[in-house]
């Protein structure tokens, strides 16, 4: 057995019709069950959207709205979740976690609730093994996020949590696990320690780690001490999103999820291959996030994962989405630069870069246009800046394709020294 299931191997035509053909169901479900949604799409036609260019047309839901409304709903005596979650306390909802901020997320009853049995099984976890869980247990979900898809899987947990790295160190030793869940840092100090306590780990052959950068250094030193470690990324809103193969290229996306890319500070879909915000919409009926932008970027990797499975793949994780920094003690953020270059046709895409030391900030905004020469558009846009901005700054017109696919919008150059 090659694969988790035959979902992973099902045709691109086929995965895309049936999340289609899902999609509509759960924003009328959102809708009738989850107070937030009745608001936010409200007169929005569930039927209607069942494709791609219909559901980029919603808003996209950002993890600091998502917080507002909680604290507003918890604040006048409401609902905790602030509307989103369909689920009330009780049998139906076995566990609340919190996220920083704070951000409660519910935990259902349903089987691998989280999704990560599929992430486990491409990392190379089999049933009827024993698997190390270095997650955190209190108060944010990872730790229950890795063990209900270890259950799931078929394989037996021991809940080492964090810390208490000796101790760690003697369980591995006597238990024997077949390997790690966690940290990829954590997975390190672990294998330090060990060695430096002189305690083999023979068992200790692969991991799963995500909850942080995995550069391609570490995991090449972890492999040197003979662990294959594999990466996934998930969020405690979601769950998985995309896990690495043993083809190490990209990510390939959960089975459970669509997944768009847009153009930071805005809801609009990138092309293929240009980096931008990760916007999520879930399949699970308890907590129906409906375009929730994670704030993280990556972009679309072209073709399919060498293994055979057949779901889109994603370069992983780019950095974050939120570029929003204080010029001349206001404050600017990327929908501000979208909403420039949606008055101009001729403009593709742009990036303000932000120079100067501090308390003498310049700012110029670069985009780019086949209209090089175009003073009268040049005049226009920068017109266009200080309107938005309120800032007066400079502006470059680039030829199409010349600004770095790295998503971001605002650059901060400036000296802090």
């Amino acid at each position: 057995m090659t694969h988790y299931d035959a979902l992973e191997t099902r045709s691109p035509q086929a995965r895309e019709a049936a999340l289609m053909a899902a999609l509509p169901a759960q924003i009328a479900h959102a809708q009738s069950k989850a107070p937030a949604f009745a608001d936010l799409l409200k007169g929005v036609d569930a039927a209607s959207v069942n494709s791609r260019a219909a559901l980029a047309q919603l808003p996209v839901i950002r993890k600091y709205e998502l917080l507002e409304r909680q604290k507003a709903s918890r604040a006048a005596g409401g609902n905790v979740f602030g509307g989103f979650s369909t689920l009330g306390f009780g049998p139906g909802m076995t566990r609340v976690f919190a996220s920083p901020g704070t951000i409660y997320e519910p935990e259902g009853t349903r089987m691998d609730y989280w999704r990560m049995a599929r992430t486990m099984f491409a990392a190379g976890f089999r049933p009827g093994e024993l698997i190390h869980n270095c997650f955190s247990y209190h108060f944010t979900p990872a730790g229950s996020m890795m063990e209900t898809g270890a259950h799931a899987l078929g394989c037996t947990v021991f809940p080492g949590g964090i810390g208490q790295t000796e101790q760690q160190v003697a369980a591995m030793a006597e238990l024997q696990p077949a390997g790690y869940i966690g940290t990829p840092s954590f997975l390190k100090i672990i294998l330090e320690k060990a060695a430096e306590m002189g305690v083999a780990l023979p068992s200790v052959r692969k991991a799963l780690v995500s909850g942080e950068a995995f550069p391609p250094s570490l995991r090449d030193w972890m492999t040197a001490k003979g662990v294959d470690a594999y990466q996934c990324y998930a969020t405690a809103d979601v769950g998985l999103i995309a896990y690495e193969t043993a083809a190490r290229e990209g990510l390939v996306l959960d089975e459970g999820v669509i997944v768009e890319i847009v153009r930071p500070g805005t809801g609009d879909p990138v092309p293929e291959g240009e980096v931008g915000e990760l916007v999520i919409t879930t399949l699970n009926p308890d907590y129906p996030l409906i375009r929730f932008g994670t704030g993280d970027l990556s972009a679309i990797l072209p073709g399919t994962c060498p293994t055979g499975r057949t779901g889109q793949r994603i370069k992983g994780w780019m950095g974050r989405a939120d570029q929003t920094t204080k010029i001349r003690g206001m404050f600017v953020h990327p929908g501000q630069v979208a909403e420039i270059v949606k008055r101009f046709p001729e403009v593709r895409k742009a990036r303000l870069v932000v120079t100067g030391e501090m308390a003498n900030d310049q700012m110029a905004l670069h985009v780019e246009t086949g209209a090089l020469s175009d003073e009268a558009l040049k005049a226009r846009v920068s017109e266009a800046v200080r309107d938005v901005t309120k800032l007066r700054g400079e502006v470059h017109l680039v030829a199409a394709g010349s600004l770095a696919n790295d998503g971001k919008v605002i650059e901060d150059a400036r000296s802090y020294q």
